[in-house]
């Protein structure tokens, strides 16, 4: 185990373990109780009160959040000839169709987000094996099957990510980067929070949010105060 410095000593001795903290506390402290050399996530990880077996309580969706992740997004549009300019124009990282599929067929995955249209799924259905893994598939419900490719690339790169609740019944996900304001790591987060406060299945009995927690690369996790974000 590494060995800490007296700064680090400082930093954590800053964070109470046992307590839970305001949703703008624990914007600061994440940041206060962060020492990498590099611009570190910031993550969030939201228990909820769900059956993820059960079908009818699989908690997934996209949130659209108000600053961005603050990480590059590669993007790889999967199209057809007459929407290759369209899709380079908003943003795409990578365009085209069938070479592509064939660089995914030899194991390249080298991409973030893919996004491809209804016509052309018959081709990318068939990367299952290699994309499902990955989380790269592409999905009707997540935004990245649809006609309007243009839309889908610009609000991928702006900041529109994809969840899903896991086996054990918690959302993980990036909700920005140290260098992030306090403000602003507040206001994504709680975009999130209400985001997924809506998509509450109606079979799910008891508490939904059962804990959150923020923490950033490499930082102990601070646990928030549910009562400190509203609606919750």
């Amino acid at each position: 185990m590494a060995k800490l410095t007296k700064n680090k000593k400082a930093a954590l001795s800053k964070l109470d373990r046992q307590k839970e903290y305001s949703l703008e506390e624990a914007a600061q402290l994440v940041k206060d109780i962060t020492f990498t050399k590099f611009d570190a996530s910031v993550d969030i990880d939201v228990r909820l009160g769900v059956d993820p077996r059960k079908a009818d309580q699989m908690v997934r969706g996209v949130v659209s959040l108000p600053h961005g992740t603050g990480k590059e997004v590669r993007v790889l549009a999967l199209v057809t000839p007459d929407k290759e300019a369209e899709a380079r124009e908003a943003g795409a990282d990578f365009v085209g169709l069938d070479e592509f599929i064939s660089k995914i067929e030899g194991g390249w995955t080298d991409v973030d987000v893919i996004i491809t249209m209804p016509t052309v799924m018959a081709k990318v259905g068939k990367l299952g094996r290699v994309l499902g893994p990955r989380g790269l598939m592409p999905n009707p419900k997540s935004g990245t099957v649809t006609m309007d490719v243009a839309k889908a690339v610009k609000e991928v790169k702006q900041g529109k990510i994809d969840f899903k609740v896991d086996k054990t019944g918690i959302i993980h996900a990036s909700i920005g980067k140290v260098s992030f304001t306090p403000d602003k790591l507040v206001d994504n987060v709680r975009e999130m929070l209400n985001t997924i406060a809506r998509l509450k299945p109606s079979s799910a009995k008891g508490t939904y949010f059962r804990s959150i927690h923020i923490s950033s690369t490499m930082s102990p996790g601070i646990t928030l105060d549910k009562t400190s974000v509203a609606g919750l």
